[in-house]
């Protein structure tokens, strides 16, 4: 048997994963010098380390006790379904982890199931032991209730679990006997995680995942399945309609701690990138030149998301960012579609208006964020739900929402889900919190964690999960309030602002940069509005009777790239650029909107 071991680890967002992953590291007599600095090594990506998620899976290895342990980091979110299913092929075990207060989430629930039904053996990690009233055995019971209902072998159920505190660098098999290490997880890693088998044969290798260098371009990441491969050796490629590419193994390179080095072959069970493949996609198989025998491919998730993008044509174009034209956009789309297996986009039949399908608002939030933070310039419609035909029924996607929240606001979500034509399958209490169990149409998440935040205060955990497809539940009422639109471009002054705030909701400061047909509010009432914001104050010679009232401004609402898209309506656009996100009507000039509005 071989001295390898290829976990994936598992856990709700926020449970500690990246946090242990770090801990493991250290423990594996890396990164001494880089100890101190407190900084997580893992989440190197600015967007994950601001939000605390990780959307990127990440590969490490750690050396103990002469063995090797290849770490994969999986995403925790449902939207990012597309890297974990590609991650889990190239493990053999893993590692649950679960916050010991909270329990087993609806997220956790998403990649463990996966990781069933491939045969994964789990260990269970119960982090986060010292927290105040926590609860590490019922959380152990619920994670056996789990894995139950997710119909896991008697060998998966008979799982062995490790308790401690990633964050106190320590773990131990009794979470009332501290230990003040971590070695008791690696030992439970070596002992029943199983070691890749080493099958003798002609090589066979799936590629599940890619890395890019702008030095050798792309690079091929995978499990080698089966024989050996070895750096200059040529290989078949066995790509999705069948064919057959020669290719020439360039370099080949293992995982050691943080980075890769370069080796002259490396077999089965290892996981390796090639550099020197040309033209593969993820899901193609590395096979023997002479007897080329392809792997079954990866099954992905449908989309069930899409967004329109298209080019910022809005007065203010081109004074932030540094790609601005369609075709920058094209060609960041085309390269974003290599990296990232559960995006598909299409070209609208209009001029320079591209159609990009995703998992769910975050997913697609998380690529606008990306590409406004390189530089580019664009516009997004509403976020619309795919809807599919089925045995001649219109049919949408339904997910499974779960709250939780203090039993005193549980009236108020429940009343605004089934708003939404949610259902409530069901609802228990557990220390004045209570814990509730949806299932609604997708149509009917946009926008709601705002409300829901709002009418709870601020304590609601909300989670989601794409669950199928089902018949058209009939419409939602979206926001009914309408639009404050400014009129004409140019500064927007506190004078008028002031004067205007009995119309309602204002998104924008006091001289701020305005421009015609822009939504600088939000209407108290229904119907658009046009609206001076540019008026300034007339000033003459002659002194006022009362003394000048001094304007007095309520703050205006800030959005967040989410919360933006999912707040405007099928006429708005949100213009997004490196400094800016701006709300605007798709049609700026207003006689020109409500012609179209006639029609």
């Amino acid at each position: 048997m071989q001295k390898i071991r290829n976990i994936a680890i598992i856990a709700h967002v926020d449970h500690g994963k990246t946090t242990l992953v770090d801990k493991m590291l250290l423990a594996g007599q890396l990164f001494r010098e880089n100890q101190n600095s407190g900084e997580l090594i893992l989440d190197n990506n600015d967007l994950e380390r601001e939000r605390g998620i990780t959307i990127l899976s990440k590969n490490v290895s750690i050396r103990y006790k002469d063995y090797k342990i290849n770490i994969i980091d999986t995403p925790g979110h449902a939207d990012f379904g597309g890297e974990v299913e590609r991650v889990l092929n190239m493990a053999d075990g893993c590692l649950l982890l679960v916050d010991a207060f909270e329990g087993p989430m609806p997220q956790t629930r998403f990649v463990l199931q996966k990781a069933i039904q491939i045969g994964l053996k789990p260990v269970v990690v119960i982090n986060k032991v010292d927290k105040p009233n926590c609860r590490p055995d019922e959380v152990n019971e619920m994670v056996f209730d789990l894995m139950f209902s997710l119909d896991a072998t008697e060998e998966q159920l008979d799982f062995p679990t490790i308790y401690g505190s990633a964050k106190q660098n320590w773990m131990s098999t009794d979470w009332r006997n501290p230990t003040d290490n971590i070695t008791p997880l690696l030992d439970a890693i070596i002992e029943h995680i199983p070691a890749p088998e080493y099958i003798e044969g002609t090589p066979q290798m799936l590629i599940t995942s890619l890395d890019f260098s702008s030095y050798v371009g792309r690079i091929a990441i995978g499990r080698i399945h089966r024989g050996e491969l070895r750096e200059g050796m040529d290989i078949a490629l066995c790509k999705k309609d069948g064919t057959f590419v020669k290719n020439r193994i360039k370099e080949l390179h293992l995982f050691e701690g943080l980075g890769r080095t370069k080796v002259e072959k490396a077999g089965s069970g290892d996981i390796c990138a090639l550099v020197g493949i040309e033209g593969f996609e993820i899901g193609d198989t590395i096979a023997d030149l002479q007897n080329p025998e392809p792997l079954p491919r990866i099954a992905i998730d449908e989309p069930t998301m899409s967004m329109t993008f298209t080019n910022n044509d809005s007065p203010f174009f081109g004074k932030d960012g540094k790609f601005i034209t369609s075709r920058h956009i094209a060609e960041r789309l085309t390269k974003e579609l290599d990296r990232n297996l559960a995006l598909r986009v299409e070209k609208a039949e209009e001029a320079d208006v591209w159609t990009v399908y995703g998992r769910g608002v975050l997913h697609l939030s998380v690529l606008i964020e990306t590409m406004r933070r390189e530089g580019y310039e664009l516009q997004v419609g509403q976020p619309k739900v795919i809807i599919r035909e089925i045995d001649g029924v219109k049919c949408e996607p339904i997910e499974q929402l779960t709250v939780n929240l203090p039993e005193e606001y549980a009236s108020k979500i429940i009343d605004m889900v089934t708003r939404r034509k949610g259902e409530l399958l069901s609802m228990e209490n557990h220390n004045d919190r209570t814990h509730m169990e949806f299932t609604i149409p997708s149509r009917g998440i946009i926008g709601l964690r705002n409300n829901v935040l709002t009418a709870s205060a601020g304590e609601a955990i909300m989670a989601h999960r794409f669950l199928e497809y089902q018949p058209w539940k009939g419409d939602i009422e979206r926001r009914t309030n309408g639009s404050l639109i400014a009129m004409e471009a140019g500064t927007a002054y506190a004078y008028a602002i002031d004067k205007l705030q009995d119309r309602g909701k204002f998104f924008i400061f006091p001289q701020e940069e305005v421009y015609a047909g822009q939504v600088v509010g939000e209407n108290a009432k229904e119907g658009d509005i046009v609206v001076n914001v540019t008026k300034s104050k007339k000033l003459t010679n002659m002194r006022a009777s009362g003394a000048d009232d001094k304007a007095k401004i309520i703050p205006p609402v800030v959005f967040s790239l989410e919360e933006a898209l999912e707040y405007i309506k099928e006429d708005e656009y949100v213009e997004v650029t490196p400094h800016h996100l701006r709300l605007r009507k798709i049609i700026l000039d207003e006689i020109e909107r409500k012609r179209s509005n006639k029609q």
